[in-house]
C-alpha cells in the first residue's frame, strides 16, 4: 500500500497528492510516469510524475478529476493509502545540449510541464515558460513555474489574468522578436500540442510533445498506447511519452483517445461504491 502524505486542491478540478513511494522516488526523472490503482478492483491509470523527493522517498502527482478513478483518488485524504503505484515508467526526457528552451503548458498539462522546466532550470538552461488557461479560476502552479523559469508568461483565453490569447500567440511573438530556441517542449491538450508543433515547424525548431494515449499495462505488451510517429507505430509507454511533435499524427491520436468516452460517462453515472452497497445491505 502507498500512503498519501500531503494533499492540496489546486483548483476545483485539479488535485495534488504526495505519495510515499521510496523505490519510485529513487529512480524517477522528468518525463516519466506512474500507473496507479485505487484498489485491487480498480482500473490502471497513468499519471505523469510532477515532482519527487529522493530524501523523503515521495512522489508528487497532479491530476484532473475527470474520470471515475481520478474522482475516487481525489476523495482520498492524508493518511489514506492506495493499492498500486508502479513506476517510474517511460523514457526520461532527453535534454541534449540545450542552452535556451521554451516550455509550454496548457491547463492541467502545466503539471507535466513544471518538472521539465525545473529540470532544465537546475541544469542552467535559459527557460521561457508559457502557461495557458481558459480563465483565471483554473490557474495552477504559478509560483512554482516562476521559480523554475527565466521568464514566465501566463496566457488566458478570456484575458481574465495575465495576457489575453493562446500559448501559440505568445510563442510566435517570442520567436519573431528574436528568441532563438534550441527546443520547444509542449505539454497539454492534444489540439494545443498540435498547433504548437505547427507554429514551430516553419522555423525548424525542435519540438517535443508528451503524449497521453489510452494506456493499460505500461510495458508495451498490450499495444493500447500505440501512436503513429513519422508514419511508424510507436508505443507511448516504452518509446515515449516524449515524441517529435513535427512527426506525430495528432488527428489519429485524438480519434483514438475519444473511443471510450461514452462508456466512461455511462460508467461514472452507474457506479456504486462497494462499501456503500455493503452498508445498505447490513441496514436491511
Amino acid at each position: 500500500m502507498f500512503k498519501i502524505v500531503n494533499k492540496k486542491e489546486l483548483n476545483s478540478l485539479v488535485t495534488l497528492l504526495e505519495i510515499e513511494a521510496p523505490f519510485v522516488a529513487k529512480k524517477a526523472q522528468a518525463g516519466q510516469f506512474i500507473i496507479f490503482r485505487i484498489d485491487e478492483q480498480g482500473e490502471r491509470v497513468p499519471l505523469t510524475i510532477a515532482d519527487y523527493d529522493r530524501e523523503k522517498g515521495t512522489v508528487t502527482i497532479i491530476f484532473q478529476k475527470a474520470g471515475l478513478s481520478t474522482r475516487l483518488l481525489g476523495e482520498k485524504e492524508i493518511g489514506d493509502s492506495i493499492s498500486d503505484f508502479v513506476g517510474p515508467l517511460g523514457t526520461p526526457t532527453d535534454y541534449e545540449d540545450f542552452k535556451k528552451v521554451a516550455v509550454i503548458g496548457g491547463g492541467v498539462g502545466c503539471a507535466i510541464a513544471y518538472p521539465q522546466a525545473k529540470a532544465l532550470h537546475n541544469m542552467g538552461v535559459e527557460v521561457d515558460v508559457i502557461a495557458g488557461f481558459r480563465n483565471k479560476d483554473i490557474v495552477i502552479l504559478e509560483d512554482e513555474m516562476k521559480a523554475a523559469s527565466t521568464n514566465y508568461y501566463l496566457m488566458t483565453d478570456d484575458g481574465s489574468y495575465g495576457e489575453k490569447g493562446f500559448v501559440t500567440d505568445k510563442l510566435k511573438s517570442l520567436i519573431e522578436s528574436g528568441n532563438q530556441y534550441d527546443a520547444v517542449i509542449a505539454i497539454g491538450p492534444i489540439p494545443m500540442m498540435k498547433f504548437v508543433s505547427l507554429t514551430t515547424k516553419p522555423y525548424g525548431i525542435k519540438t517535443i510533445v508528451s503524449l497521453n494515449p489510452i494506456m493499460i499495462d505500461g510495458t508495451g505488451m498490450c499495444g493500447g498506447c500505440r501512436v503513429t510517429v513519422g508514419g511508424k507505430i510507436k508505443f507511448a509507454c516504452v518509446d515515449g511519452p516524449d515524441f517529435d511533435g513535427h512527426a506525430v499524427d495528432f488527428d489519429e491520436l485524438m480519434n483514438r483517445n475519444s473511443t471510450y468516452r461514452q462508456t466512461e460517462e455511462e460508467h461514472a453515472k452507474t457506479h456504486q461504491c462497494r462499501m456503500d452497497a455493503m452498508g445498505k445491505e447490513l441496514i436491511k
